[in-house]
């Protein structure tokens, strides 16, 4: 029943699949695909067939997928990565740690980026943040498409006979077999929230207002500034907050030896949650920093509340030009 399933529907479910997790559902993807590879190994005469015409959908169903991430970004910049910094079950920490590999490696990352988990969401619309040709992200994209769709095929192809005994092994316990695996999926994601909120409200509890620090401005008691976003995201958001030093929290040691520790600091990100400035005040108060205080809402808050900025010059990202991503006529 299942052979004749995949070989009716399979196609089709296969692009389903792959472009609800391209959009970003909560889907995984791979699972199908090396399940298709599995049947196509075991029935070459049926199923095998349609081998290629799956792997060239699962290409194009994940080239739409991402080219709708690419859009997102490439319209509304900074904004989707702060969207997806909202929406990740993963530390804010990991974000920027993938925007600084994009920055790195650039619009080539894109064509390992889905081997590695949380590094596709991340680096897609920074593409289109980025301002990169379309031409050049479908370029990549696709052979990063292409490489992750056919190593699944390939790898269900390899293991078709372990994977028909697990088949056969849930056949025999029925219904409770996919209970159990969806019980322990929706285990894990309510694990993942409840240990991020958790570690929200751990770091939520020392801030500084953006009222109380304009206040410090105006009295002439203003603090060290720690502005530790990544160098990518200021070339998307190029204004700081005035008298801010760039601060790196993978560079600790440099800024024990060189602050008094007891100088009042103030550490900014660009995460909504902040975890990142939170998480480098803790370091700062182990280190021996008396008062150090991530600031609330950081480089967001303080421009939302009318509060003076200064522009970073020559990193003013250019307009965004709809034409380059359309198709040009020869």
């Amino acid at each position: 029943m299942l052979h004749e399933l995949v070989e009716q529907y399979g196609p089709a479910l296969v692009f389903v699949n792959v472009l609800a997790a391209a959009l970003g559902l909560p889907v995984p993807a791979m699972p199908s695909l090396v399940l298709f590879g599995a049947m196509a190994a075991m029935h070459p005469g049926s199923v095998g067939t349609q081998l290629l015409p799956v792997l060239v959908l699962s290409i194009f169903a994940t080239l739409i997928g991402d080219s709708a991430w690419y859009l997102a970004g490439r319209i509304y910049g900074g904004n989707t990565l702060k969207t997806i910094c909202r929406l990740s079950l993963s530390r804010d920490t990991c974000v920027k740690k993938t925007e600084r590999f994009f920055g790195r490696w650039g619009v080539r990352v894109l064509a390992v980026a889905k081997f590695v988990p949380g590094l596709s969401i991340v680096s897609i619309p920074m593409a289109g943040a980025m301002h990169t040709r379309y031409r050049t992200f479908l370029t990549y994209d696709g052979v990063g498409a292409a490489l992750w769709s056919g190593t699944g095929l390939i790898i269900g192809a390899l293991f078709a006979r372990q994977i028909d005994m697990l088949f056969a092994i849930a056949g025999r316990l029925g219904r409770t077999a996919a209970l159990v695996v969806v019980a322990l999926l929706l285990l894990y994601a309510v694990y993942r929230w409840i240990r991020r909120r958790q570690l929200i409200a751990k770091l939520a509890s020392a801030r500084i207002e953006v009222d109380e620090l304009a206040k410090l401005y105006t009295a002439g008691e203003a603090p060290i500034v720690f502005d530790i976003r990544s160098q990518e995201k200021r070339k998307l958001d190029p204004f700081v907050i005035p008298g801010a030093q760039f601060a790196d929290e993978r560079q600790l040691d440099e800024i024990v030896a060189t602050y008094a520790h007891d100088q009042k600091l103030v550490i900014y990100c660009s995460c909504p949650n902040e975890i990142s400035a939170a998480w480098m005040a803790k370091q700062l108060n182990e280190a021996g920093f008396s008062d150090v205080l991530p600031l609330r809402g950081g480089m967001e808050a303080w421009r939302d509340s009318g509060k003076p900025v200064d522009s970073l010059p020559d990193t003013h990202p250019p307009e965004v030009a709809i034409d380059d991503i359309a198709p040009k006529a020869v």
